[in-house]
């Protein structure tokens, strides 16, 4: 599905079903260097189980055009305009990552337009080293391999993620390299690392979240541990924490898991 969003073409996967606005709608948005793919097995069942899905790509990103956002903060501003391009009164917010930051401070700005929020590999502060940001800038394919090896906790997935044989490192790398290059503009890999690392408004933010809060963690993440969250947790004491057996990539790596934690949240 095509949005126009502030202007721009903006790509939002909806799992083959057109929206209803009978159905409560999620909307999933992914972390640096990744597209709407990485919540392929999510998007298709909360698709198929009465959701409306609006998996997105960020804008300046493989399928949807316009500036890649520079700040956490620019990027809620697009999310609260891409419910206005959709129609969409109310939605649940599902971040990964960078994406998750986005998803709070969405949470934050427009408590009315959401109804869950949840953090998936979520930490706060969200730092970045400087070695990593320096590579992200100026050896970016060395940057993408440090990146999974940081972001793996296995080889190969469980056969309900992409199926039996495949192989992780290789397929993030080559998303990674995909979505890299689909920007000929901007370093979007450098961009979006800078606005993890510069994102200031995390405690602040979720003491205006309104609604329900899960943070869905990997026990083996060493991109955002479990231990990196308590900043903000402490801040949401009716939060739920569910950390399953992955790493920074629980959507392939713990897929069932990461499923049902999110199926039951949204049920609540």
């Amino acid at each position: 599905m095509e949005l126009i969003v502030n202007g721009h073409t903006t790509y939002a996967y909806t799992g083959g079903k057109p929206l209803d606005a009978a159905k409560p709608t999620v909307v999933f948005i992914h972390g640096v260097l990744n597209d709407h793919s990485v919540w392929i097995l999510q998007s298709r069942w909360f698709a198929n189980h009465g959701w409306n899905v609006l998996a997105i790509d960020l804008p300046g990103h493989c399928k949807s055009a316009g500036k890649a956002p520079a700040t956490v903060e620019e990027a809620a501003d697009f999310v609260v305009a891409l419910l206005d391009a959709a129609g969409v009164q109310k939605a649940a917010l599902v971040g990964h990552s960078f994406g998750s930051l986005i998803a709070l401070e969405t949470a934050a700005r427009a408590p009315e337009r959401v109804s869950h929020l949840a953090m998936v590999g979520t930490a706060y502060p969200m730092a970045v080293s400087p070695a990593l940001l320096d590579s992200a800038l100026n050896a970016p394919m060395k940057a993408i391999d440090m990146v999974n090896v940081f972001s793996h906790s296995m080889m190969a997935p469980p056969p309900s993620s992409l199926g039996p044989g495949t192989w992780l490192y290789g397929g993030s790398r080559a998303l990674m390299r995909r979505v890299l290059a689909s920007n000929r503009e901007v370093n979007v890999f450098h961009v979006g690392f800078n606005a993890c690392n510069d994102y200031a408004n995390g405690e602040a933010a979720i003491a205006a979240v309104q609604c329900p809060v899960l943070f869905l963690l990997g026990a083996a993440d060493q991109m955002t541990p479990p231990k990196a969250v308590k900043s903000l947790s402490a801040k949401a004491p009716s939060s739920k924490t569910v950390v399953v057996q992955a790493g920074h990539a629980l959507m392939s790596e713990a897929p069932d898991d990461v499923l049902f934690a999110l199926r039951d949240f949204l049920a609540g």
